[in-house]
């Protein structure tokens, strides 16, 4: 699971969760592996500007295999989208394991 955070302009929450959430062009880029599970998206409750994704996958190892295979396609649409955020940050990548 790889988990960011994202500061969304004002006036730009409705776009943003078109693009980032679970039909959106995120996941509709991360659909061309088999590899990709789902995008769950979420919304801070106390700054609802505050977004967070989280983005699973079947192994690391697949999707190191996305990156490298669609990183033209990932960068394009990365530009696109930037204008929809104030920042945003790589909080990490787990492993989606049950305790």
């Amino acid at each position: 699971m790889v988990v960011w955070e994202y500061e969304v302009k004002r006036g730009q929450e409705e776009r943003f969760a078109r693009a980032y959430g679970p039909d959106g062009a995120w996941a509709e880029l991360f659909r061309r592996s088999a590899e990709f599970l789902g995008i769950e998206l979420v919304r801070s409750g106390h700054h609802t500007s505050r977004f967070f994704t989280f983005d699973h996958w079947a192994s690391a190892e697949g999707f190191r295999e996305f990156c490298m295979t669609h990183a033209t396609a990932y960068e394009e649409l990365d530009t696109r989208m930037a204008g929809l955020t104030k920042w945003e940050r790589r909080i990490g990548a787990f492993p989606s394991e049950e305790f």
